[in-house]
């Protein structure tokens, strides 16, 4: 079953994606007093308290569109490759999963970007004393791990011998 590494690069990349994009731990930094405020992409929290933005800077409003659609897109790939297990090797399907899942992995990829090119307008008194968090590393793993997903289901879909995977439908 060669889609399987697939699958599971890509049902893992999917958590992770949905995690790195759930969670308010993007960026971090230290405040008086020995506290922490921490930025996700919904919410900022400062000493524990967590409110929805006021404001949101640009690249913010960005990131958390490409990361949503990201997702959704990473959604498609998985299940076009669990449909390609589930009912035979079927080239275009393979390609088609291979593409979604890249796809996610790109937009993704612009997410974290944008939101790297934005810190600077982060709020707070020392902008540059932000450091990115745990939410964020997770975003950049889940980015290998569907964009090797793509890269599995392309190669599976490229190397299926099976007959029903002939280009041509009377070929």
């Amino acid at each position: 079953m060669p889609a399987g590494g697939g699958l599971l690069c890509g049902a893992s990349g999917l958590a992770l994606l949905v995690a790195a994009t759930a969670t308010r731990f993007w960026a971090q930094r230290r405040v008086p007093g020995g506290g922490t405020a921490s930025l996700g992409l919904w919410h900022g929290c400062l000493g524990g308290r967590c409110h929805p933005h006021a404001t949101t800077p640009a690249p913010l409003e960005a990131a958390r569109a490409l990361m949503l659609l990201s997702v959704v897109a990473a959604v498609a790939g998985l299940a076009l490759g669990v449909s390609l297990v589930a009912r035979g090797a079927r080239r275009a399907r393979g390609r088609a999963a291979g593409g979604a899942l890249l796809g996610s992995g790109l937009l993704a990829l612009c997410a974290l970007g944008v939101f790297s090119g934005g810190t600077p307008t982060l709020p707070g008194p020392a902008r540059n004393s932000w450091s990115f968090s745990w939410s964020y590393i997770l975003g950049w793993v889940g980015v290998v791990l569907v964009g090797s997903a793509g890269l599995f289901h392309l190669c599976a879909a490229s190397k299926d011998p099976s007959p029903q995977s002939s280009e041509a439908a009377g070929a």
